[in-house]
């Protein structure tokens, strides 16, 4: 008989579930104490439920946290995990340690619709959505679970192409019967889909972050495809109809090409279309793939396409890299040789 997850469950879901069997709507957010607060790993341990509300979970349910399996080290403290998801299915997620900073990059899809010419995940193609089941134990079940300080939804996927179960994980990390995180310590990162932008500004307050890689439409579209379904001048249109002045954060990712998009006329043009909103811009550079032709900008074009944007009113930084020997760095998340491994 299978056994359904209880981790990833919201409290109104939690309410329904316990509604359905009979026990009290308070019983609810016990269950959410258990699952998000103490974090327990087996039904039993939910001590102020009766034995026969256990035993009856028992019998349609389980916890639902299932743990890593493989972790990856690089030199530079990151580390790389593996999840299975299902059968035949994994995802990766990352964790970078920084000083006082301890930040997750989760996954939102098994593989990506989206295939951005650098990225690889999009080389892999689309397998599956994750469950906010999948997005929370990717955040619980690792080691260092307790001494994270930020999630930022840049792994495999686009939050956005599976808006309701990133969102039904929002709701968990940051509400009072969850993990009662501030949602400035979260991050969506998207190529802006029209479908699911709106409405994500609307029904969440954490930050926002949108991959822009070229200020023309034809060099974006060539990038990225989604560009044609949504042009980043629209996206604008409807980003300046919001308020990101204060506690949310806009921003904008931008990796740098060489002989791309690297020279100040693009660092001109880009300055011009995002002058309107109140945004940062984080320059990325580019790590290398297979069979992709295009290579990162030096260090001192990426310095002086930053120096040109913050002079002209846009604040620009240079994210530092990561992971990059194991390939977790930006665009480099991709599990289909591990599906291979594991299918032989």
């Amino acid at each position: 008989m299978v056994k359904y997850p209880l981790l990833g469950k919201t409290l109104s879901e939690l309410e329904e579930l316990v509604k359905s069997m009979g026990m009290p709507k308070f019983t609810a957010k016990q269950i959410a104490s258990w699952l998000y607060v103490k974090k327990i790993t087996d039904i039993d341990e939910m001590t102020n439920l009766s034995l026969k509300q256990r035993n009856a979970l028992k019998e349609e349910f389980v916890i639902g946290v299932s743990k890593p399996v493989e972790a990856m080290p690089s030199v530079d403290g990151t580390i790389k995990y593996l999840f299975a998801v299902g059968e035949d299915a994994f995802v990766e997620s990352v964790y970078i340690p920084d000083n006082d900073r301890a930040t997750l990059c989760v996954s939102s899809q098994v593989g990506c619709k989206m295939n951005c010419k650098f990225c690889m995940t999009g080389k892999q193609g689309f397998t599956k959505n994750l469950s906010s089941n999948d997005i929370i134990n990717q955040i619980q079940s690792i080691p260092e679970s307790d001494k994270l300080t930020n999630i930022v939804f840049m792994g495999m996927g686009e939050p956005l192409d599976n808006l309701d179960e990133v969102l039904k994980a929002l709701e968990i990390l940051t509400a009072s019967w969850g993990y009662a995180w501030s949602p400035k310590r979260i991050t969506v990162s998207t190529v802006g889909l029209r479908k699911g932008l709106k409405r994500f500004i609307e029904e969440s307050d954490c930050h926002l972050a949108i991959s822009i890689h070229a200020p023309h439409k034809q060099l974006r579209a060539e990038l990225m495809p989604a560009e044609k379904g949504y042009p980043i001048a629209e996206m604008i249109e409807l980003l300046e109809q919001y308020d990101f002045s204060k506690q949310r954060r806009l921003s904008f990712e931008y990796i740098m090409f060489k002989g791309v998009n690297d020279t100040l006329p693009y660092a001109k043009e880009l300055a011009k279309l995002l002058r309107p909103l109140d945004c940062r811009v984080n320059l990325i550079r580019f790590h290398a793939i297979p069979d992709v032709d295009l290579e990162g900008a030096d260090m001192e074009t990426m310095t002086n396409f930053r120096d040109y944007l913050t002079s002209h009113g846009v604040f620009s930084t240079i994210r530092a890299s990561r992971g990059e020997d194991i390939f977790a760095a930006c665009g480099m998340l991709s599990t289909a040789k591990n599906q291979e491994n594991n299918n032989n």
